[in-house]
């Protein structure tokens, strides 16, 4: 088994020790590298353009790659487990079995808020600063989905320039597609190959607010939730379940002319904090001043993580929520292996296009028609 860092562990520089060395770049900007055997397609010889069609690699490569910190590998992976056809999705299963021994060490921070918050900015100051401190960050950016085309504008890294460049990070954004809950369809997964990939950070940035982003804080062991000022009625800005899932509050954009507001914001927070039940037993939320544009109260943000993690490892309270998180991803899969079986039985797409057509012209009630379905 390969050695294991685990997170904010420092060496005689004070800064986290890396007995691992540094993660490997990408050697383009797509992240992406030709598998060996690699060849340029005919197309891209004739308009003299350096296309390559790269070959699948196998289970063993992936795997190799990913905890040889490759991040062309990692980035393949990923899009294995993003994948919805059935044989992918039955490799990149394999593939999680493969790097289990490899993950569990990273400090998992999840970030949500209202958008105009400031997450993007927040994450590409926050990341640089952890970079500056020797850490390995690896951010996944959920973006919604469009209901009418599936599609997804995917555009988060352009508004991380900085971070995007950096040696010891990595961004990956992926749609929704369909999932509620503020994160992918695959995030969790995401979150164990980078964890493999030796990123001792991961950052998970949601879509935005709402009641479903429990989803999120039940996959993640530290929720921040990211409030801005002057956005009128404050408290009435978010909703109650996701504020008590809290387990900091950092209200953004606390300089300059909106200083004072976020003051005040941040204030009404304290206080409506005091009528909640606590996040995490044992540990008060705390609701911070910062600006991720000015670089103001990132060590501040950062030290809440760190004593959020070490209230949760010294109560046992880490343990049980990965627990529970593994109880949560095996209902997922076992859900999943069901309702793939049942829709691979014979005779099942003829079934379905008939009661699909009944539905349609009103000829039987929707009760009907799933339940002729499962008989």
């Amino acid at each position: 088994m390969s050695q294991q860092r685990t997170a904010g562990k420092s060496g005689s520089d004070g800064k986290p020790s890396d007995p691992l060395g540094p993660i490997q770049p990408a050697s383009d900007s797509t992240g992406g590298l030709p598998a060996e055997g690699a060849v340029i397609s005919e197309a891209g010889r004739t308009r003299g353009v350096k296309f390559t069609v790269a070959k699948r690699p196998t289970l063993e490569q992936l795997e190799q790659g990913v905890l040889a910190r490759d991040r062309s590998m990692l980035s393949r992976a990923i899009t294995l487990a993003e994948s919805r056809r059935p044989q992918d999705q039955d490799a990149a299963q394999e593939l999680q079995v493969r790097i289990a021994s490899h993950t569990g060490k990273a400090i998992r921070l999840g970030l949500s808020g209202v958008p105009g918050a400031g997450k993007s900015t927040l994450i590409e100051s926050i990341g640089v600063w952890l970079v500056n401190q020797g850490h390995h960050v690896a951010v996944l950016v959920i973006d919604p989905s469009s209901a009418r085309t599936g599609g997804s504008i995917l555009g988060d890294k352009t508004r991380m320039p900085q971070l995007a460049v950096a040696q010891n990070a990595y961004i990956r954004p992926s749609p929704t597609a369909g999932t509620l809950g503020g994160v992918a369809w695959r995030t969790r997964e995401t979150m164990m190959l980078c964890e493999a990939a030796g990123f001792d950070v991961v950052i998970v940035e949601s879509v935005g607010v709402g009641q479903s982003e429990g989803e999120l804080a039940e996959l993640v062991d530290t929720f921040c939730l990211v409030l801005a000022p002057g956005g009128g009625d404050e408290l009435q800005g978010i909703k109650r379940g996701v504020v008590e899932l809290a387990d900091i509050m950092a209200v953004n954009k606390s300089d300059g002319d909106l200083e004072p507001a976020a003051k005040r914001a941040a204030a009404d927070y304290r206080h409506a904090l005091r009528m909640l039940p606590p996040s995490t037993p044992g540990w008060k939320t705390p609701v911070l001043n910062i600006s991720a544009r000015a670089d103001i109260g990132l060590d501040k943000l950062w030290s809440s993580v760190e004593g959020h993690r070490a209230v949760l490892e010294q109560s046992g309270q880490l343990l049980e929520r990965r627990s529970e998180q593994r109880l949560r991803w095996f209902r997922r899969l076992l859900d999943e292996a069901i309702l793939r079986r049942f829709k691979e039985h014979p005779g099942f797409q003829k079934e379905l296009a008939e009661m699909t057509a009944a539905v349609s012209a009103n000829k039987i009630t929707v009760p009907q028609a799933v339940r002729g379905l499962v008989k």
